[in-house]
């Protein structure tokens, strides 16, 4: 299979890639199938606007999260690859709702799904994806597979009105910006790898330990994700850099930023990194204040280093989860994705 085929694959951390497709590239092949045959089968125009996201690419991480946490439980068969394209039809509708919600013109380096249809259409697709995503699930009659996706979507829509609720708001607080990346990205990876626990009907200690590392692997990635908004360039990120703060979203590195100050963490540093970001807030673009100085403000006050700490500090905790697990090449896999994360540069 060509790397053409493969749009879950890139070229950051090779070694960790290659383990993986060799472990779940077959299983994530018929994932992709099943994701076409789902949406081909709809009416035109959601068949049309999934067959477009498909063709964006992405990493398709959380399937391949969710095939190797099942490996490692002791399961491989067609209810995982079914489950690991139900995961990935929930994160396409949560990416329409979110390029909608957020008025976003591209995704992943093209325009996004709400530019070339419109927001009425790409909203409708997403709830499609929703449901489609549920009929597939009860195919697995299992009350407890259904309480898991639940339990993750409901709590990713929390966030997305937690979100909106914090347009804007320059206090948003270190405990907030976390709850906020459970709920937007963490929730998702942790109910993949507790998916793959229940498919090896494992017992609940080994169950909860698989999604406390698929939730602090997620709470990494979303951070890392945060950093590169101020560390990578747009072509990069498949969209503009800085687009969280024009967006009015002050996430982690920028409340460090705020915390530590220009000028070395004075209090006229302080109130002048404030001020700096208050304005971009309130102008809800970078007029005033340029774009280039709060990237020179995060980078000099220290903030991505100390975000770059924390995300170590998720990652270590995301291996220590699978402490006491029996060796196999399903959990070093598990072990190497946490770094796969934190090396990610899109």
């Amino acid at each position: 299979m060509s790397s053409a085929a493969q749009p879950w694959r890139t070229p950051i951390s090779a070694r960790i890639t290659r383990e993986i497709f060799d472990l779940v590239g077959d299983d994530l092949a018929a994932v992709e199938r099943e994701i076409a045959a789902q949406s081909s089968s709809s009416i035109q125009p959601v068949a049309e606007i999934s067959s477009y996201l498909r063709e964006g690419g992405g990493k398709r991480l959380r399937p391949a999260l969710l095939l190797l946490a099942a490996g490692a439980a002791g399961y491989r068969g067609p209810g995982a690859v079914r489950l690991g394209a139900i995961v990935e039809l929930i994160h396409s509708a949560t990416l329409i709702h979110d390029d909608v919600i957020d008025g976003a013109n591209t995704r992943r380096g093209r325009p996004s799904a709400n530019a070339r249809w419109g927001n009425h259409m790409s909203v409708l697709a997403g709830d499609w994806l929703y449901m489609q995503s549920f009929e597939m699930a009860l195919a697995e009659r299992s009350f407890e597979i259904l309480d898991i996706l639940i339990d993750l979507t409901q709590n990713m829509v929390e966030g997305e009105l937690l979100q909106l609720s914090h347009l804007g708001r320059i206090d948003v607080t270190e405990a907030e910006a976390a709850d906020l990346a459970y709920r937007k990205t963490a929730c998702l990876f942790s109910g993949c790898s507790r998916l793959g626990a229940v498919l090896g009907r494992l017992d609940k200690s080994a169950e909860e330990s698989l999604a406390d590392y698929g939730r602090y692997a997620g709470l990494a990635f979303q951070l890392v994700d945060d950093l590169l908004d101020f560390t990578a360039s747009s072509e990069q990120l498949g969209k503009p850099v800085l687009s969280d703060l024009k967006e009015g979203k002050v996430t982690l590195p920028l409340i460090y930023a705020m915390q530590s100050g220009a000028g070395g963490g004075s209090v006229d540093g302080h109130a002048a990194a404030y001020r700096m970001v208050a304005t971009v807030l309130e102008e809800k673009g970078f007029r005033s204040v340029g774009s280039e100085e709060i990237t020179k403000l995060v980078h000099e006050s220290g903030a991505v280093s100390r975000a770059r700490d924390l995300a170590r500090d998720y990652v270590r905790r995301a291996k220590a989860s699978l402490d006491g697990w029996p060796d196999s090449q399903y959990r070093r896999a598990l072990l190497g994705v946490p770094d796969f994360i934190l090396e990610r540069d899109s």
